[in-house]
């Protein structure tokens, strides 16, 4: 059916007369891809089905910490419809960090154990079969000696001395930044801001992991071509970024790789972490035949990474009559057993934690920790949601203990246009203001005059 434009098309794609803007703003503007997904059409990966295609299932530890002493892979080799057994060995280059491709190091992870497990379902034997249910079976097949290990799950407690060693690619259960154990914010002098200040409140906040949940699990199918390229069809979130750190991880060229993409059943920021891609290439690459590696819904909630677990104690110093005057946070952020994409989640939540507040002193020092848990990575604004909700708890709590209505303590500290933030940046088209006395309007939340005519573009 030829695409046939629509006024909702004029209206997005045209400028308003006399303006700036787009017009798109406050109407209601159809999906691209609607028409495909109520119809049935749209093509997810899973719709791929190649002749001769293999199914590809991995073995995975049943151990948090633990050495490898023995893989022993010819239980699964000798069952029915196995076609090859991977290991460690057989991947080109067995290592891998998501973020190297902006000089985020050292890779820390392998794409196969060898040597080491260092969380529950880490992935050791991958097993291809001519079905799923042979896959299953084979990967089941495989028998691995295990020598325990102390595991440490508790972000401080992986931080004190003497506490084991997750990850020996760091050497330390933290990651560094810059030569430093953590990555910190400094501006004014904190403790000559508590000193002022007429009160002082220091709470603790704590999340969990939170998995994405898509009701499409993470998947590929690759298939090998004429040419010797291979074509991948996968639901990542980003389709350059896997092609790129796949190619790496095969030790090939990039025009070597297609990636066939862009239609995620569900993703929240959870299939960007290229963990299957990689080594159904190899299996590929070694069959010469298609081959389908995805997750069941068990793996999906166990290994596919979370949003990571945060603990951030917050301390303010405030006048009596609501100034925010200091603020110190020190933060936890649970990498799991490798880095994946949390160093960059950490550097974000040290950069926010001051909030859209303007205060004069500030002193955060934000820990990207390692433990033996499932390693974390992205979801929806990872790095900076999970510290909102501290923030603005604590800005509640404030304003209660101190009797002053939360609005008007937020509105009396939020940052204005030339406001310095705590990172070195300068605020600009803020309208943080208006923002929330629009709200404040929209919902019956009377503000005394003196707020009603705060501006973002006025200095204090």
């Amino acid at each position: 059916m030829a695409y046939r434009q629509t006024p909702v098309d004029d209206q997005y794609f045209a400028k308003e007369r006399g303006g700036n803007g787009f017009s798109v703003i406050g109407s209601v503007v159809q999906r691209s891809d609607a028409r495909g997904h109520v119809t049935g059409r749209t093509e997810f990966f899973e719709d791929v089905r190649p002749a001769g295609l293999l199914h590809l299932k991995m073995h995975r530890s049943a151990r948090h910490h633990a050495r490898l002493v023995s893989v022993d892979t010819s239980a699964a080799k000798a069952v029915r419809g196995v076609v090859a057994v991977l290991t460690g060995k057989d991947i080109p280059n067995n290592l891998y960090t998501p973020l190297k491709l902006i000089g985020v190091t050292p890779d820390d992870e392998p794409v196969l154990a060898e040597s080491k497990v260092r969380y529950l379902g880490e992935p050791i034997v991958a097993v291809v079969a001519e079905t799923e249910a042979a896959a299953l079976a084979g990967a089941a097949a495989v028998v691995v000696s295990y020598e325990d290990l102390e595991p440490v799950f508790d972000v401080e407690e992986a931080l004190e001395d003497g506490a084991p060693v997750v990850n020996e690619y760091h050497g330390r259960n933290y990651f560094t930044y810059e030569g430093h154990h953590c990555r910190r914010v400094r501006l004014g002098d904190v403790a000559a801001g508590f000193a002022e200040a007429d009160h002082i409140f220091e709470w603790r906040y704590q999340s969990s992991p939170i998995e994405q949940a898509p009701v499409e699990t993470t998947g590929c199918t690759v298939i090998p071509q004429p040419d010797g390229r291979l074509r991948i069809h996968s639901d990542t979130q980003a389709c350059f970024f896997t092609l790129d750190n796949t190619a790496l991880i095969l030790e090939s060229d990039f025009n070597k790789l297609r990636i066939v993409g862009g239609t995620v059943g569900g993703g929240f920021g959870g299939k960007v972490d290229v963990v299957v891609e990689p080594v159904a290439c190899v299996a590929a690459m070694m069959t010469n035949r298609p081959v389908k590696f995805v997750y069941g819904r068990h793996e999906e909630m166990q290994v596919s990474s979370p949003r990571a677990a945060e603990r951030i104690y917050i301390k303010d110093g405030v006048t009596s009559d609501g100034r925010l005057l200091a603020r110190q946070v020190i933060a936890y952020v649970d990498a799991g057993a490798y880095s994946r994409h949390t160093p960059y989640g950490t550097t974000k939540a040290a950069a926010h934690f001051p909030g859209p507040y303007t205060i004069p002193n500030v002193w955060i020092d934000c820990h990207c920790v390692y433990t033996n848990r499932t390693p974390s990575s992205a979801m929806r604004g990872f790095g900076v949601t999970i510290g909102d909700f501290a923030i603005e708890s604590q800005m509640d709590r404030v304003a209660r203990e101190l009797g002053i209505d939360p609005l008007q303590f937020r509105l009396r500290n939020a940052y204005r246009d030339g406001d310095l933030k705590a990172h070195r940046k300068v605020a600009e088209g803020t309208a943080l203001i208006e923002v929330m006395q629009k709200a404040a309007e929209l919902v019956g939340h009377e503000l005394p005059d003196e707020y009603r005519a705060m501006s973002s573009m006025e200095g204090r």
